[in-house]
């Protein structure tokens, strides 16, 4: 039986599935639960495992991310973990501008999710194990953005932060378990690392040494999936470590529609690539061109809107806005809640003329004079923004429930990964930023096809481009 087994995962072919029936056949045969490492590349998806398991966390203490792996086996408490609060601390001393998307870490991916160039470039070296300069003269940046002597001041004073604070980050995490003693390694009947095309050259370290401490290990992943070259992943590794390998046949999700567009972006990739066969579902579905989202009813069905930058993605939020649509993101609902909620209490309260006092402090953040009046409208009396009180108001007017998820979610290609709906409006928007970045190198342009890949295996059934305002700023499909 050889030691390390590869299985590649098409869209919606059930990866995770395998994984998860391999697992339990080890428990089955007798392996203890803390002999089986699970490692997934965000925290959701340790925690999705472990449900499947059906135990305890306690019971199944290796189910979690790298970093989780990590952070415990090093035995730290959170005041020793750069957090993004530290990150932008830091960033005010130095009068640059930090954003997280993932402000609390709550995902525990392997990258970081500021949007600063100088932290990103800073750690997709660290990823990489080249130092900055190395990574600064490989001109993936743009260079309106990062400046060398900027760069390098950057760095030291990061250094000096983490030194100074008693602070590691995660990749000062995995260099640390690098040189952990034998005896403080766990030794594992079986490992199971899933997305393991994401991991970067020095998640590949971890790896290896994963692989001394285990008699079998699987690796489960899709290059043609991978989209986080720009924080040092390295698909290349993946596809070449050697290993029993197997192609998972049948997508549960895709329709054939869909199934047929997708092989559009890859079939460009120049680099090397794992050819896979798969068959889709048996129902036809729908691939179709639209100019504008007027062409579509949103108004029913459950829909996902892709783009591939956060500029677009806002530009659709303000229009399906002005359509009166309620939708979601990552961000949350559409509408402000402490005003939906404090007019669903109002109304109440001009109803029947009692309120418990959660409602009563809603409702009194929006009359701040204190004169409630159960014959004047909350749409009439509240102080708010009119733009805002308008929309909920015409939200409240339609048969949307506003309490559960939208029918409607937007997203970034990036952030849906994992995600599936029936309906997809792909926006091919690309802009100026991503077509300049992608004319840099081949391996830039492999990493572009594979985002839209992504972007279209999202979909079940109907699959819906929406075409960019500007022809020279969009991807062509």
């Amino acid at each position: 039986m050889e030691k390390i087994n590869k299985i590649y995962g098409p869209p919606g072919t059930g990866k995770t599935f395998r994984l998860i029936r391999r697992v339990k056949a080890y428990i089955r045969t007798g392996t203890p639960y803390h002999k089986i490492g699970y490692f997934a590349f965000t925290k959701k998806a340790a925690g999705e495992a472990r449900n499947r398991i059906g135990v305890s966390d306690k019971k199944v203490p290796y189910f979690q991310t790298l970093h989780a792996f990590c952070f415990h086996l090093l035995g730290l408490t959170e005041e020793q973990v750069m957090q993004p609060y530290h990150y932008e601390e830091l960033g005010k001393k130095l009068n640059i501008r930090v954003n997280f998307s993932d402000k609390y870490n709550e995902e525990e991916t392997h990258f970081l999710t500021c949007d600063n160039p100088y932290f990103q470039l800073i750690g997709r070296a660290i990823n990489r194990g080249t130092t900055i300069r190395e990574e600064f003269d490989r001109n993936e940046h743009d260079k309106k953005e990062i400046d060398w002597d900027i760069l390098k001041h950057i760095a030291i004073n990061l250094k000096e932060f983490k030194e100074k604070n008693h602070i590691l980050d995660f990749n000062d995490m995995i260099e640390c378990i690098l040189i952990l003693p034998t005896h403080k390694m766990p030794r594992f009947k079986a490992v199971f690392i899933d997305e393991a095309q994401d991991l970067s050259p020095l998640q590949w370290k971890l790896y290896d040494k994963l692989k001394d401490y285990c008699d079998q290990i699987y690796l489960a992943g899709d290059d043609d999936q991978a989209i986080f070259a720009w924080a040092g992943a390295d698909v290349n590794r993946f596809i070449k470590e050697p290993a029993k390998e197997r192609v998972l046949r049948y997508s549960r999700r895709i329709s054939r529609a869909v199934q047929q567009e997708s092989q559009i972006p890859v079939n460009r990739i120049a680099g090397i690539r794992k050819h896979k066969e798969y068959l889709p579902r048996a129902q036809e579905g729908l691939a179709s061109t639209i100019s504008n989202l007027g062409q579509i009813d949103l108004t029913k069905g459950k829909w996902l809107i892709l783009t591939r930058t956060k500029s677009n993605l806002l530009e659709i939020m303000k229009e399906l806005k002005n359509k009166n649509l309620y939708y979601q993101s990552n961000k949350g609902k559409s509408f402000k809640v402490g005003l939906y909620n404090a007019a669903v209490a109002y109304t109440k309260w001009t109803i029947e003329g009692v309120l418990e006092s959660r409602e009563i402090n809603e409702v009194r953040e929006y009359i701040p004079n204190g004169k409630w009046n159960a014959k004047i409208p909350w749409y009439d009396l509240f102080v708010a923004d009119q733009k805002e009180i308008l929309y909920l108001r015409n939200l409240l007017s339609t048969d949307e429930n506003l309490k559960e998820r939208a029918r409607i979610w937007l997203s970034t290609i990036h952030a849906s990964k994992g995600g599936e709906e029936d309906n997809v409006i792909l926006s091919l928007h690309q802009g100026r930023k991503v077509q300049k970045g992608i004319r840099l190198s081949i391996d830039k342009q492999d990493e572009e096809n594979r985002v839209w890949y992504v972007g279209i295996t999202r979909a079940r059934n109907n699959l819906y481009k929406l075409k960019s305002k500007k022809k020279l700023k969009e991807y062509q499909l």
